[in-house]
């Protein structure tokens, strides 16, 4: 299943969601932080995908050549009932300062500084690639998850 996720940034801090607003019991993120993002719609290109994620979940309207691919994760046999094999193309944005962020129905955003983004209760599987968004550095990898912790991982730096 193609889909995105959105890191917006801003004087040294990313734009997080933290999942609190659903139903706990049917949301597996419950409780997590995220970035930004969700399932690429069909004939909608990642980078399409991301624009719109970010304006619905944050009300956020950037154009969208300012969305820079940063990454490739592919998540096999993601979920409680292993039935969904997710790619997730990441990007970065810049947001000015002055741009007004809204709230939405899945959960509340918050400014994280970087350096306080490890502490977060973040997906295992976050925390392993999460540093490489933070230092805007590209890459690729998988993430195999047993339930909520990670099997296994590989990660590459691309130069």
């Amino acid at each position: 299943m193609p889909a995105v996720l959105v890191y917006a940034r801003r004087s040294g801090r990313v734009l997080m969601i933290h999942r609190d607003a659903r139903d706990q019991a049917s949301d597996y993120h419950s409780g997590k932080w995220n970035g930004l993002g969700g399932k690429c719609e069909p004939d909608e290109s990642p980078r399409q995908t991301a624009k719109r994620e970010l304006r619905e979940e944050s009300g956020l309207d950037l154009a969208e050549e300012s969305f820079r691919p940063l990454g490739v994760l592919q998540f096999p046999n993601f979920k409680a009932h292993k039935s969904e094999d997710w790619l997730a193309f990441v990007f970065t944005v810049d947001v000015p300062d002055a741009a007004q962020v809204l709230g939405g129905p899945e959960g509340s955003l918050h400014w994280i500084p970087d350096s306080d983004v490890p502490s977060l209760a973040l997906w295992k599987g976050d925390a392993l690639f999460l540093p490489y968004v933070l230092a805007q550095r590209p890459f690729i990898g998988t993430i195999w998850y047993e339930g909520e912790e990670v099997s296994r991982h590989w990660i590459q730096v691309l130069s």
